[in-house]
């Protein structure tokens, strides 16, 4: 494949970097880190705030993002896998920075890298630091893509540090126990520097790592608490208001006083648990306000206007209802399953449904399956796709009827046939693939 260059367009850049190194993830920071220091990225803002997590991460990083341009900072988020443009990985403000400005930092890295190979992602987040050292920002809140220690992200030494709900997931690369892989997202944290912890129940080698490297841990539940006021709810609904986030007297650096006794706007994210990772987001932002000074009103506005694609998306498609989840994991699929649990309508979905190969895929199923009548499942044709006929035999070991399961030949055929029968909704899940290979779909038929 020839060599792109400043010309060439995005996709044929991505279309080359794929093609670069054998493997799609080559965990470990010494190639990426020698980069950085060529390109002097290492530092690519005057304060960096890193997040990790199997669940709520993306979440948080919208909030923060949100709260922190409420705030008049100029913030660049670096986010991963994207839905439908590879630009929604890079952006600054909540917009999505330029093919070209991408195609200029790929180029950059090209010209430094020599003989160093690196993984698609290393060139993501390369590209992601020099964009932001370029544009200045005052602010970079980085997503780690996989684990913690290891991942590309890490070659930044954050400022403050968070660690949104731990779960077993991509168990080829971080193992099944719960234990390590919290010690493993615990990695990105640094001595001296603040970090929350925004997972109710987070296992003890979390706490073990905090003591051992000298980390000024917050936890949920131990140092800060939220609650749903209902009566205030129902005082306030026209406001969208009823929840607030305490802080314990004992946690000395959380001291926040405009907070104290006030009810906040509820995120305007869908699903209980975003309060969850709300509250994350507020503990760290109390945590770092000598530094990065919010208002009340910056994160009541920032709440509100926080908007994520892909997570608990509510569609109406010719009057039909969809909802779009990239839950990919048991965890993720509990959350789902609670909300629509919780949902006053209680309607049973069409499912669109495809799951990569390294998923635990059958708790996400049972999780699920009250909630569906028909499932619609086809090959995501990836790389750690699961076929149809595993996908067959996965939901019938979950205890889905054979007659309930229409396999197809691609999402983007499984979209019309759940568009056909307008009288029942659609639910879309089990991957970031399937979103978006299903939002690619209504695009291409003007439905969106």
């Amino acid at each position: 494949m020839n060599h792109p260059s400043r010309d060439s367009g995005l996709q044929v850049w991505i279309d080359w970097l794929l093609s670069l190194h054998a493997q799609e993830i080559d965990m470990g920071l010494a190639r990426v880190s020698k980069i950085a220091k060529k390109l002097k990225v290492s530092r690519p803002a005057p304060f960096v705030i890193s997040v990790a997590g199997t669940n709520g991460k993306g979440s948080s990083v919208a909030m923060l993002s949100s709260i922190l341009d409420s705030a008049n900072y100029c913030v660049g988020t670096y986010t991963s896998p994207h839905i439908l443009r590879y630009n929604e990985r890079i952006q600054i403000n909540g917009k999505m920075v330029s093919d070209q400005e991408i195609v200029d930092a790929f180029l950059e890295i090209e010209l430094s890298r020599g003989d160093t190979k690196l993984t698609y992602f290393e060139f993501s987040t390369l590209a992601a630091l020099l964009i932001f050292k370029h544009k200045q920002v005052d602010v970079a809140v980085l997503e780690v893509g996989l684990g913690g220690r290891l991942d590309a992200v890490n070659l930044v030494d954050a400022d403050a540090a968070l660690i949104c709900a731990i779960d077993v997931d991509h168990v080829e690369w971080l193992g099944n126990d719960r234990s390590v892989i919290a010690t493993e997202k615990a990695g990105i944290t640094r001595s001296g520097k603040p970090a929350v912890c925004s997972d109710p129940n987070p296992p003890e080698s979390l706490t073990e790592y905090a003591k051992i490297h000298q980390v000024p841990f917050t936890f949920l539940g131990r140092d800060f608490e939220f609650v749903q006021n209902q009566q205030a709810c129902q005082s306030a609904q026209a406001l969208g208001e009823g929840w607030s986030v305490s802080f314990k007297a004992e946690a000395v650096d959380l001291n926040w006083p405009e907070f104290q006794g006030r009810t906040l706007p509820l995120p305007s994210l869908q699903g209980d648990f975003q309060l969850q990772n709300a509250a994350g987001v507020l503990a760290l932002l109390a945590k770092v306000q000598a530094t990065l000074p919010v208002s009340f009103d910056a994160v009541c506005n920032g709440l509100r206007m926080t908007s994520h694609p892909g997570r608990l998306q509510l569609l109406n498609i010719n009057e039909q209802a969809w909802l779009i989840d990239v839950a990919h994991n048991p965890q993720s699929a509990e959350v789902l399953a609670d909300y629509l649990a919780q949902s006053r309508s209680r309607q049973t979905y069409q499912a669109i449904f495809s799951v990569l190969s390294d998923k635990d895929s059958l708790p996400m199923v049972e999780k699920l399956k009250p909630f569906v009548d028909t499932w619609f499942v086809a090959d995501l044709a990836i790389p750690r796709a699961t076929s149809v006929m595993a996908l067959k035999d996965l939901l019938i070991s979950a205890g889905v009827c054979e007659s309930k399961i229409v396999t197809l030949e691609s999402i983007q055929t499984a979209v019309v046939q759940a568009a056909n029968d307008k009288t029942m909704p659609v639910l879309v899940w089990g991957s970031f693939f399937t979103v978006s290979q299903t939002l690619t779909a209504l695009n291409n038929r003007d439905w969106l």
